[in-house]
């Protein structure tokens, strides 16, 4: 089973001064469709999910799936990780699962809207460390708070990452890896205009990767939100509103300056979207489920293999 560490997968792609894709599936096929792309482009890759975030019957049972459906693809090299844990309880279930890496965010309260203090978020991120190292698992931490959609409450409570704090934070709490908070924000609907350099604070990164040379550092919430897949979407029954994403060559540069581990979700939540409703429209009469969720399958293969190259610095710079 080709199942490793986070810390080996981002020591790696250190090396090439790039950034490894992480990409949020919430069911099986969507794990094959990232593993297919790893195995095309034959680089390294984190398949990574939330807690409570599949259809399926139980946590524990998608994740055995999971780890199976990874086990599938011995030549390929792919970090299982928990993406966004949000307690220490959870943070267990998931190293009891065989994940190979957890996040624990203990940025937010228990509300998981409220901004935690930075003692309490070191307290827990420290005992998660503890439990996970003896076990042989990496741990990503989070400084800061990464909101939702613009407009929103969440986007509200976005707190940018404080250079000081995270040399102070990796310090006391020994994490692996550090999600740093630089004005991204997760979700269908980011940013109103096009980000610069007053939203994404991309000085930030230069500025915490010089205080923390061997601690790899992480981006969240940096989906683009394709224009052209956004009007598939909508074409075919949706109702995306318009928004801007983290421009691609924000994101190459990333890699450059310090991020090497670049968290994508709803990129490729988008496009499987966009296949499987486009395939449903031609085909109204369609009930099989197999005729629309393989070219989602594949569509979303096709994005995943596209973001691994830009991370890993393998394509020219595109805007």
């Amino acid at each position: 089973m080709a199942i490793i560490s986070l810390r080996e997968a981002m020591d790696r792609i250190a090396l090439t001064h790039g950034a490894i894709g992480a990409f949020n599936v919430t069911e099986l096929l969507q794990a094959e469709a990232v593993l297919d792309a790893a195995e095309t482009t034959g680089l390294p890759v984190i398949v990574q999910t939330l807690a409570g975030s599949s259809a399926h019957h139980s946590d524990e049972r998608f994740w055995r799936g999971l780890r199976w459906i990874i086990g599938e693809y011995p030549q390929v090299d792919a970090v299982m990780h928990l993406d966004h844990g949000p307690d220490y309880e959870t943070c267990a279930r998931a190293i009891d699962a065989g994940f190979s890496s957890v996040m624990i965010d203990a940025s937010l309260e228990a509300d998981r809207r409220t901004p935690a203090g930075f003692e309490t978020n070191v307290t827990t991120t420290s005992k998660v460390v503890v439990l996970a190292h003896a076990a042989g698992v990496s741990v990503e931490g989070e400084l800061g708070t990464i909101g939702g959609g613009e407009g929103s409450d969440a986007a509200q409570q976005i707190v940018l990452a404080d250079p000081e704090q995270a040399e102070e934070f990796v310090r006391r709490t020994g994490v692996d890896a550090l999600a740093v908070a630089i004005g991204t924000s997760h979700g269908a609907y980011k940013f109103a205009t096009e980000p610069d350099s007053e939203v994404l604070r991309m000085d930030l990164i230069e500025e915490i990767a010089s205080r923390l040379p061997g601690t790899h550092l992480v981006m969240h919430g940096s989906s683009t939100l394709p224009a052209d897949t956004r009007r598939r979407i909508n074409a075919n029954g949706g109702r995306l509103p318009e928004s801007w994403g983290v421009p691609i060559a924000e994101k190459i540069r990333a890699g450059t300056i310090g991020i090497r581990k670049i968290n994508q979700g709803m990129d490729s939540h988008m496009a499987f979207t966009a296949a499987l409703r486009e395939a449903l429209t031609a085909d109204p009469q369609a009930v099989d489920p197999a005729f629309y969720l393989v070219p989602a399958r594949r569509e979303m293969s096709a994005l995943v293999a596209e973001r691994m190259l830009d991370f890993a610095g393998r394509h020219a710079t595109r805007s």
